[in-house]
């Protein structure tokens, strides 16, 4: 179920129903985002348009982390989310957004990709 962008059954100023002049069109219809979480990876699988698909994490158990000093990357285990700049709902619930803050085994790591969208999870090792 696609939720809608714009609603075509506004009501009057004077507050009557206006009727719908045509239903709704295929490029009008939105999806709802998919909040990544850590857990056993899972994959949703979505068609968009064009015929073509996009692939978004429901849930991830590693990143693959990318260190600037050495300039290697390396898959690591997401042990927890620290942190959301995204939405203090987000932080709450652990969940998974571009800017979110991870902790894994060789420290803290800032996601730069967008899990929802691309499926898998990249980050960038912060500083000590």
């Amino acid at each position: 179920m696609g939720k809608s962008k714009e609603n075509l059954k506004k009501r009057k100023i004077t507050g009557g129903r206006k009727r719908a002049m045509r239903s709704r069109r295929a490029y009008e219809k939105n999806s709802y985002p998919i909040e990544t979480v850590v857990g056993e990876s899972q994959n949703k699988v979505r068609m968009v348009r064009g015929g073509n698909i996009k692939i978004g994490a429901k849930s991830a158990l590693f990143v693959n982390v990318a260190d600037p000093s050495s300039k290697k990357v390396t898959k690591l285990k997401i042990e927890s989310v620290t942190s959301n700049s995204a939405s203090r709902d987000y932080e709450r619930r652990r969940i998974i957004t571009k800017g979110a803050i991870l902790q894994t085994e060789l420290g803290s790591v800032k996601v730069t990709s967008k899990p929802g969208r691309d499926g898998e999870i990249n980050g960038l090792l912060q500083n000590k």
